[in-house]
Formats: structure tokens, C-alpha cells, sequence
């Protein structure tokens, strides 16, 4: 059992071997066998419990998108890892890398020629859809993973980054993750605009320099210097110093790092904002998984506040999930009025990672309610009649439809499927208007069957076994 992680893919397995294939996925894609489907659904259902909770509303697209809408200028990995092509009607189109375009695009869709929108603000969705990039495939990264979006339109305030927060902490503690197993670092893309600003980064190299200083973990602070200078055009003095004023980690020390520098009123609002979502944490009760981190910028162009990204504290892992607000995102697609959005993504791979360190994923074995067997091939019609009766009641029911020749196979059978109950039909109780039912999860032998009339089998759940 791969917990949900599914089987990973080898490009090429089983070239050599006449007239077969490989039976392997795609490199950086997984088969779900049922055990994983298993694991794979109770994470999901774990995120959709959350969602609901919070009373956010199902969406779904299609995951074959247009090119165009990921097509942005600022030097993101993601453009260039796209799994893009020209399809047979000559439309460039691409499996999409993510989520957050396609809900502005279907937000836009929902707007009037003024530009207002058809819907009830706020618009609170989610989602957990599968997105595909192609890149080096790795502990916790796939070419393919699916993530829980969880997204809020058409609120200003940072009540809205409190909402998401309180949601990821949420899903946290529903699956015992605590603040000492993760926490999530919290920045605000404004104040790191406004200090730019004021050490002579434009407003045009502003999301560019950000994608490179979101590679600071990955490459260093010296490689991060050489692309600012190299590919934004940022004097050496001050990309060293930007690089320095990422060191921050208080709102304290983020304010002594500002002294002096003209932010501008936006930048100084955001500094309060962030202290306002601090606040807001400790009334929600999870202040012990934030912590404030300069560093933090997100690599994605399109962020315009807020913005935070959850990590393990060991140092083991890759980001668990991320996010923050995007307000500028639907009027690059052409919203005529700039509507505020916050949400975040929260991929399936470096979780299920995490919750397998700390043996958290429940056992999640097999189970059915009954296994039907027939007596001999006489009585399969009955038995089916028998299978037909439990399954309208609600009952998840195999059917066997061919008689073993011994009894010990059937209960074999039954043991592998995870059977809680068999129905052995049976001419002598059919004769007699009954079904035997066997509970093989009762030890007393005594008291472990019953005879049970046929008109009676709807009443399964009500049977006493003392």
C-alpha cells in the first residue's frame, strides 16, 4: 500500500519486449490502485470537510485549458513547464499547471460588459482538481498532483487571508498536525513592494524580482543577486540589500528595517494590515502556526498582498501549501473594475509525505457489509433476489456468483474482501422463508449466526449479536 502517494511512473520500461507495453504511468504520474484510492479519498474527504465547514461551494473545468491564459511576462517557473501543444483545430491549449487562472476566467465569465459581477459577493469556492508541470520529479514533487483550492472573491479585508488561514489550520488539527509539527510563514507582497520601491526597484521589475528572490532557499543569496542584476537590471547594492531586508523575521524588526525609508501609504497600511491578521489568529485560535518571514514572496506574479506559505519544522519537506491575495489578476484577464480575491493551494503529495511521518494516515482497509453466497448454482437467482433486498436497505454488498465448492473458501473469500456479514443462502432456511446470516466479526460462537426472515433483511443494521 503507497498511501496514497500511487505508483510512480518510468518512461521506457519495457522497450525491448515484443509486442508489449509498459505497464508503468508516465514519468512524474501515478496509478491510484484501489488501496491508494482508498487513502486518496479519505485526504480528499478530509479537505471537502473543511470546505464545507466553512461553507465554501464545489466547482470544477475542464483540465485541458488555453495556452494564453498562463502566458504571463514575469519569468515564472510555470510558464516554461506547462504541458503545452497546438491541438488538431489548431488552438494552442495546455493541461493546465493551475487552478487560480481558471477561476478568474470563470469568475470573469459570470461578469457584466460594466464589469459587475452576476454573482453574490463573496464568492467562497473550492476545488481539488489534478494539475500537471512538467519538471524534475522528486521527493514530495510530481509532474502531476492534485490540490485543494480553497478561494474567496470580493473581499478587501484581511478578513478574508484570516479565513484561509483558519481553514489550513483547520484540516491541520482535524488530522493531529500541530503548530509544533508545522508552522506557516506570513509576509505581505505590498510592504516588500513599498521598501523596493523606495531602494529604486519600478513598478515593472517589481513581480519579476520577486519570482527570483521566491528561488532564495533553493539557489542562495549570491545566485539570487547575480539573476537581479543580470535579468532585471537591479545595481549589485541594492540587490544585496533587498536580499538583506528579506532576513526579517518579526513585524518589529521588518518596522526598524523600514526607518527611514519613504514606503508610501499603501506599504505602511500593509504593516498594520499584517498585524491586524496576527490579531486575527489569536482570536481564531491558531496564532502558534504563523510566524512573520520577509522572505516569503511566492514565486507567482500575480500576488498583490498577503501572502504565506506553509512549512514542516523538521526541514524535511518541500512547501506543504501556499497562497495569498491576488486583487490585479482578474483585470489582466480584462475585469474592467479590480476585484479583490484571496485563496490558496494545497497540494496532495508533501502532505501525505508529512502525515506518513507522524503515522497519521488511519488504517484503511478493505470493508463490505455482506458477502451473498449461494449454496450451489440452484440457488444464485435467490441469492442475487437476497443481494438486490440489502443493497436497497444501504448495504455495500458483494455478490458471489459462483458457489465454492467448500465452505472454507467462501469464508476465506469473505475475509479478504473485508466482509463484516455473510448471507449463506441456502435451500433448507430458503425453504422456510430465511437467510443465514454470519457475523464473522463476533468471537462467540453461540451467538455469531442467525436465521433471518427473507421480508426481514432490510432490518439488517437492527440484528443483536450478544
Amino acid at each position: 500500500d503507497s498511501k496514497g502517494k500511487g505508483k510512480k511512473g518510468k518512461e521506457g520500461e519495457g522497450e525491448g519486449k515484443a509486442a508489449t507495453i509498459s505497464c508503468e504511468p508516465v514519468t512524474g504520474a501515478r496509478d491510484f490502485y484501489p488501496d491508494d484510492m482508498r487513502v486518496r479519498n479519505w485526504l480528499f474527504g478530509s479537505f471537502r470537510e473543511v470546505a464545507r465547514s466553512f461553507s465554501f461551494q464545489e466547482y470544477d473545468a475542464p483540465v485541458l485549458e488555453s495556452e494564453e491564459l498562463y502566458k504571463r511576462k514575469a519569468g515564472e517557473e510555470i510558464v516554461d513547464q506547462m504541458y503545452n501543444f497546438e491541438d488538431k483545430g489548431g488552438f494552442k491549449v495546455t493541461l493546465r499547471p493551475e487552478m487560480t487562472p481558471t477561476l478568474a476566467r470563470m469568475i470573469l465569465g459570470k461578469t457584466t460588459e460594466r464589469g459587475d459581477t452576476k454573482m453574490l459577493l463573496p464568492v467562497k469556492w473550492f476545488s481539488i482538481p489534478q494539475c500537471w508541470r512538467f519538471e524534475a520529479t522528486q521527493r514530495g514533487r510530481k509532474r502531476e498532483h492534485y490540490q485543494w483550492n480553497m478561494d474567496i472573491v470580493g473581499v478587501p479585508g484581511i478578513s478574508a487571508e484570516a479565513e484561509c488561514l483558519a481553514a489550513i489550520t483547520t484540516f491541520f488539527g482535524n488530522l493531529g498536525i500541530t503548530a509544533k509539527d508545522v508552522g506557516i510563514k506570513v509576509n505581505s507582497r505590498k510592504v516588500m513592494g513599498g521598501i523596493m520601491k523606495a531602494k529604486g526597484i519600478s513598478d515593472d521589475q517589481f513581480a519579476s524580482v520577486c519570482v527570483i528572490v521566491d528561488k532564495l532557499d533553493k539557489i542562495g543569496a549570491d545566485a539570487v543577486v547575480e539573476e537581479m542584476v543580470s535579468k532585471c537590471a537591479v545595481p549589485a547594492g541594492v540587490a544585496r540589500s533587498i536580499i538583506d531586508t528579506m532576513s526579517a523575521r518579526s513585524i518589529k524588526e521588518l518596522e526598524d528595517q523600514c526607518a527611514g525609508l519613504s514606503l508610501g501609504p499603501d506599504a505602511q497600511a500593509s504593516v498594520d494590515e499584517l498585524k491586524s491578521l496576527f490579531d486575527m489568529a489569536k482570536s481564531y485560535g491558531y496564532a502558534d502556526y504563523l510566524i512573520f518571514d520577509a522572505s516569503v514572496v511566492r514565486g507567482l506574479a500575480y500576488y498583490t498582498g498577503v501572502v504565506f506559505e506553509c512549512f514542516d519544522r523538521s526541514g524535511e519537506l518541500r512547501a506543504i501549501c501556499g497562497g495569498g491575495r491576488y486583487d490585479r489578476l482578474l483585470s489582466l484577464y480584462g475585469a474592467k473594475t479590480e476585484i479583490p480575491c484571496v485563496g490558496f493551494g494545497f497540494g496532495d503529495c508533501v502532505i501525505m509525505e508529512l502525515l506518513e511521518l507522524k503515522g497519521l494516515v488511519p488504517p484503511l482497509d478493505r470493508r463490505t457489509d455482506f458477502l451473498v453466497a449461494p449454496f450451489n448454482q440452484d440457488m444464485v437467482g435467490n441469492a442475487m433476489h437476497v443481494a438486490a433486498a440489502l443493497r436497497a436497505s444501504g448495504a455495500s454488498v458483494d455478490m458471489q456468483g459462483e458457489p465454492k465448492k467448500k465452505i472454507g473458501q467462501t469464508f476465506d473469500y469473505a475475509n479478504r474482501i473485508g466482509a463484516d456479514l455473510i448471507a449463506l443462502v441456502a435451500p433448507g432456511e430458503w425453504d422456510k422463508g430465511m437467510v443465514r446470516v454470519k457475523n464473522l466479526r463476533s468471537e462467540n460462537k453461540d451467538t455469531n449466526q442467525k436465521d433471518i426472515a427473507i421480508a426481514d433483511l432490510a432490518k439488517w443494521r437492527e440484528l443483536k449479536w450478544e
